[in-house]
């Protein structure tokens, strides 16, 4: 069993809805079984007005300021820097660029169907690097449309370790070992470092945006299917980055970037996009555009228990968290732009409100300027 940093939405979902349920005196069994029905959280076939609408690692710095951190989009080349050779060099970071492929390659055959490929274009091979996550500063500079510095990655083995436990299968008619079934599972162990007079520690966590209904802001939550403990603080005043609306309005074109899984009616294509006399457009919640390029990693899958029915969710293939779609020809405000991130890419004709309340669907926007 293999553990994801972070986790899908929905686990944070269900262990706040559990919270909020509980701390309002509901019988948990009964809205289980659909009898019961809550203000904000409404009932276990109608879902209300709670939606998790960001879920993200992040880390406590020792002056208290928290810094988001965001797992590289899938249009960024993490390269091991050649030289120096010095311990702890930061790596190179190098943007894909869509790009109109020449005449002369026409006769390639691919299932691409978008007029523009994205392409990295090297003087050199380089060797590329994983386990990086971008810090704040470098996701602002990626909305900006610059190519974030390699200083301003930090590496996944500083921000968790996994600690792999062994279990034995049970013969349940014996009510002993069962020869042969063993398993492995993975446990996370999230690195905290804060101790007095350490100022350069740090303490890694989650951070997590809800809307239609006030969180708790103390006490814990009971996350996932083994109960593992999490400690709730509230956090006022944090503003998630946000790009340069004006400057896209001006540009007429951006970068949209997958903050969470995405469950799409047309695979890899994002709700919204219908292919219109040849070309792929894109309209949803006031925004209107043409989808030129895609860098869309393999898909994944999601799925999870179901505590109140007692069964599996069904399972769903997703595009995966980061994939980066470019969008020109735009046309939309910035009050549409930001009304597209608050509605996420769910539209009435394609809407899950079950999968929606927990958090996927999620996106960021950048600015798609060229690079050198």
């Amino acid at each position: 069993g293999e553990s994801y940093v972070p986790p899908w939405p929905s686990v944070i979902a269900g262990a706040l809805r559990t919270r909020i349920l509980s701390d309002d005196g509901l019988d948990l069994a009964a809205f289980a079984e659909g009898k019961l029905a809550h203000p904000a959280i409404g009932t276990r076939d109608a879902p209300g007005a709670f939606r998790v609408i960001a879920f993200h690692l992040a880390r406590r710095l020792a002056d208290g300021r928290i810094e988001l951190l965001v797992a590289p989009p899938a249009d960024l080349a993490i390269i091991k820097a050649k030289a120096p050779k010095e311990a702890g060099t930061a790596p190179v970071v190098r943007a894909v660029q869509p790009v109109a492929l020449p005449a002369a390659a026409a006769t390639l055959l691919d299932s691409y169907p978008l007029p523009l490929r994205p392409v990295l274009a090297e003087k050199s091979r380089g060797k590329p690097e994983s386990g990086y996550w971008l810090t704040e500063r470098a996701l602002r500079d990626y909305m900006a449309g610059r190519v974030p510095q390699g200083a301003d990655l930090v590496k996944s083995a500083d921000l968790w370790k996994t600690d792999a436990r062994v279990g034995v299968g049970l013969d349940p008619d014996k009510r002993s070992a069962a020869e042969g079934r063993l398993f492995t599972a993975e446990a996370v162990a999230m690195v905290r470092r804060l101790k007095p007079g350490n100022q350069e520690g740090f303490d890694v966590g989650f951070l997590v945006g809800v809307a239609g209904c006030e969180p708790p802001r103390e006490g814990m939550l009971r996350v996932g299917g083994d109960g593992r403990a999490m400690a709730v603080y509230p956090l006022d005043g944090y503003e998630l980055p946000e790009p340069d609306y004006e400057a896209i309005v001006r540009a007429r074109r951006c970068r949209m970037i997958l903050a969470s899984p995405g469950i799409f009616a047309g695979g890899w294509l994002p709700t919204g996009v219908e292919q219109v006399n040849g070309e792929y457009r894109f309209e949803l919640h006031g925004v209107s555009a043409r989808l030129v390029a895609a860098c869309v990693p393999r898909a994944g899958w999601i799925s999870g228990w179901d505590l109140a029915r007692e069964r599996p969710k069904p399972a769903l293939r997703v595009a995966p968290t980061g994939s980066v779609y470019w969008l020109d020809d735009l046309e939309a405000s910035a009050k549409d732009l930001r009304a597209l991130i608050a509605a996420g890419l769910w539209s009435e004709l394609y809407l899950d409100p079950v999968r929606r309340a927990e958090g996927f669907n999620r996106i960021w926007l950048a600015e798609w300027t060229k690079q050198d």
